[in-house]
């Protein structure tokens, strides 16, 4: 049988739509809030991922960072820091002391009471997520994820979890509706704060 690319991308497409369906609006509008409160209280979110979810956070970071300070009026924008983004220190950890810790050490240098986490993951289970993520429960603060697939261990973990239901392997799509979801926060928080 020939391939076809337009099946192809109709195909996947037709996936995407049935994935952005099936997403609870509820976890995404209370995402919003942990945003909100985040920026009110002058709090910082650090974000992260591996792979597809090290550019989403680094673009997030942008997005709500200094996007928005730029596109709107608003004193007061997010403090967000993407833990990806300095490679001096990220490869320094992980030659030194291994790369399971690249995260939880730059948390044990920045957290601060009130500050919070959001980790991009397709599968959940990689360990240098999940130690970040138990080092953030034992101080008492709170983690958010976008996941994949079944959520992996860190969707049991996670105080909030927006969850896209994939089959495993599927990292496309997963990664493709993290983007987005962070683009429907930037575009919304610039249309909020107008």
């Amino acid at each position: 049988m020939k391939k076809n690319f337009k099946n192809f991308t109709k195909n996947y497409l037709t996936k995407l739509e049935k994935l952005f369906k099936e997403i609870d609006l509820d976890s995404l509008s209370k995402l919003e809030t942990e945003l909100e409160n985040l920026r009110k209280n002058n709090s910082t979110l650090f974000v992260f991922g591996n792979g597809g979810g090290s550019a989403t956070a680094t673009t997030m970071a942008n997005d709500l960072g200094f996007d928005i300070k730029k596109k709107t009026k608003v004193k007061k924008t997010f403090k967000i820091i993407s833990l990806n983004d300095n490679p001096a220190v990220v490869t320094a950890i992980a030659n030194d002391i291994g790369y399971e810790n690249i995260f939880l050490k730059q948390l044990e240098i920045h957290y601060k009471k009130g500050d919070k986490i959001l980790i991009f993951s397709a599968s959940g289970n990689s360990e240098n997520l999940l130690k970040a993520a138990k080092f953030i429960k034992k101080k008492g603060g709170r983690v958010i994820s976008i996941l994949g697939f079944d959520g992996g261990k860190l969707k049991k973990i996670s105080d909030l979890s927006v969850h896209i239901k994939t089959e495993k392997g599927a990292y496309g799509p997963v990664e493709d509706i993290q983007l987005i979801i962070n683009h429907i926060f930037a575009h919304w928080f610039q249309y909020k704060f107008k």
